[in-house]
């Protein structure tokens, strides 16, 4: 289901939120950072 993003606001977390980057192998390692940088996330 394609969801129907519009405002900039929305389209910069779809693009930038962490399921977004767990699906690439860099974004997977710049969550672990963070995981270990602050907890959990």
């Amino acid at each position: 289901m394609k969801l129907k993003v519009r405002n900039s606001k929305s389209k910069h977390a779809k693009k930038t939120g962490f399921l977004t980057r767990q699906k690439t192998k860099s974004g997977k390692k710049i969550n672990a950072r963070q995981r270990r940088r602050h907890g959990s996330i």
